[in-house]
């Protein structure tokens, strides 16, 4: 009997398929030298689909899949489906408004992502990219920390980053990095209209290939001894600063 273990956690070969097709794996476990049949249209779907797949020894799955049949592989699973860039940009339309978009750089931090999705319900942002890469994808922790956001704000994973930003830009949408470098004070840039706020990493910011795309960087002001703010805070602070000049306008 294939079966779901954790809304993170999938095992069996047809459970996988389906899960790979709805688009919401982010990760699959492959017993070692299994190739045998179903198992290679496993690999052949999730690898058309950008699926990160390692091989592992069969004693790892075993051990996760705790008795269950699993049949050599296992996914982590999102909490809800992933859409694409377009179902955002859509989704925007629908509501007749421009579109606001978060694009998160490299974050990693599962409680961070939680807790900007919360905010992003609350903004009014219309979905958030995250990378297929070094980023931390959607996941139970996720889905607890946003407090049920999740279920809300479409979350679209990408690839090059700052390929995706040349995209958006050519579609009309201004694309703001927050940076400490950045060249004026968040509250003094016109944050309305069509708009991508980017938000880096926990400790590293935004990349510098990232930082070279975007139309222009806002500072948040600090005054005090630590010279950082948490990313979901950052994003936080940005988001509110853009609802609010829109409602303004």
């Amino acid at each position: 009997m294939e079966n779901n273990m954790t809304d993170e956690m999938i095992v069996g070969r047809n459970s996988v398929m389906e899960a790979i097709k709805s688009g919401r794996v982010n990760k699959i476990l492959l017993a070692k030298g299994d190739r045998q049949g179903s198992i290679r249209e496993v690999i052949g779907v999730a690898k058309e689909k950008g699926i990160l797949i390692q091989d592992v020894d069969i004693k790892k799955i075993n051990d996760l899949a705790k008795g269950l049949r699993h049949q050599g592989v296992l996914a982590y699973v999102a909490p809800v489906e992933y859409v694409e860039l377009e179902d955002i940009l859509a989704k925007a339309e629908a509501a007749g408004q421009p579109p606001f978009i978060v694009l998160l750089d490299e974050l990693e931090d599962p409680h961070n992502l939680g807790a900007i999705l919360r905010t992003a319900d609350a903004a009014g942002v219309h979905g958030v990219l995250i990378p297929k890469r070094r980023s931390c994808p959607l996941s139970a922790t996720v889905a607890k920390t946003s407090a049920g956001a999740v279920e809300y704000v479409p979350v679209a994973k990408i690839g090059n980053v700052a390929q995706t930003i040349k995209e958006l830009q050519k579609l009309g949408m201004w694309v703001v990095g927050a940076d400490m470098d950045g060249d004026k004070d968040y509250y003094e840039a016109d944050l309305t209209g069509p708009l991508v706020l980017v938000i880096g990493s926990e400790g590293k910011g935004i990349g510098r290939l990232t930082k070279e795309v975007c139309d222009f960087l806002v500072r948040i002001p600090m005054q005090g001894k630590i010279n950082s703010l948490n990313a979901s805070v950052a994003g936080s602070i940005l988001m509110y600063e853009s609802m609010k000049q829109r409602q303004i306008k």
